[in-house]
């Protein structure tokens, strides 16, 4: 849920980038939109295979117990009581989730963990995003003998678009690492498929994550 401009319109909507859809249709399986919701969750789990949690505007910090800092400025209130919610209940069911960007920081959020709300304070830079709107790439390092690993192997150059990163991953087992030590990737070992990823798979031409989401939907 969002503010969109369309034909003549400037309102709040339900969307979604066209690169989620495409890259769960040629995985093999069937995108269905779910609008926000602070109700229903465990309704609305039981009427899918699998759950995406897509990227988008930052966690409002009291999800994770702390005070918004100066470049968190852009949370969407009714996303966060949309989709805890909602991945609470898909945990519960032991649902195949996939949480991508801010979908991995609600994951952590969940899982009791914290988030760094501005990378480059640490950093010293901004290179996991190239620019307003653009795209960064860097490297990634999966953890021996994870999901993770599993599915995209030791290395992969990833795209990438955020701000913010992981504190404490919490009750999450960290998967991956950006090439400057960073946590890019998270699961739950046991899970049927729980896995977070900070980087952009939809904008990438490696479907392999979806393909893992939808053979364990199956």
């Amino acid at each position: 849920m969002d503010r969109a401009q369309w034909s003549t319109w400037d309102r709040e909507a339900t969307l979604l980038p066209q690169a989620y859809v495409t890259s769960v249709h040629q995985a093999g399986g069937r995108p269905l939109v779910v609008p926000p919701s602070p109700d229903g969750a465990e309704e609305v789990v039981a009427a899918l295979d699998a759950l995406v949690l897509a990227g988008g505007a930052d966690l409002d910090p009291a999800l994770y117990g702390a005070e918004p800092e100066a470049w968190t400025t852009d949370v969407r209130p009714d996303r966060d009581a949309g989709e805890v919610p909602l991945l609470r209940a898909a945990i519960a069911a032991d649902l195949p989730v996939l949480g991508i960007c801010r979908g991995m920081q609600v994951m952590v959020a969940v899982a009791g963990g914290r988030l760094i709300q501005h990378l480059p304070d640490v950093l010293g830079s901004g290179r996991h995003r190239a620019g307003q709107g653009v795209y960064a790439r860097h490297g990634v390092r999966t953890v021996a003998g994870s999901r993770l690993a599993d599915l995209i192997g030791e290395a992969a150059e990833v795209p990438s678009y955020h701000h913010q990163g992981v504190d404490d991953p919490g009750d999450l087992t960290v998967s991956a690492y950006a090439d400057d030590g960073t946590v890019e990737g998270v699961e739950v070992p046991g899970a049927r498929f729980l896995v977070g990823v900070l980087w952009h798979p939809e904008q990438d031409t490696d479907g392999r994550l979806f393909e893992g989401l939808v053979a364990a939907a199956r």
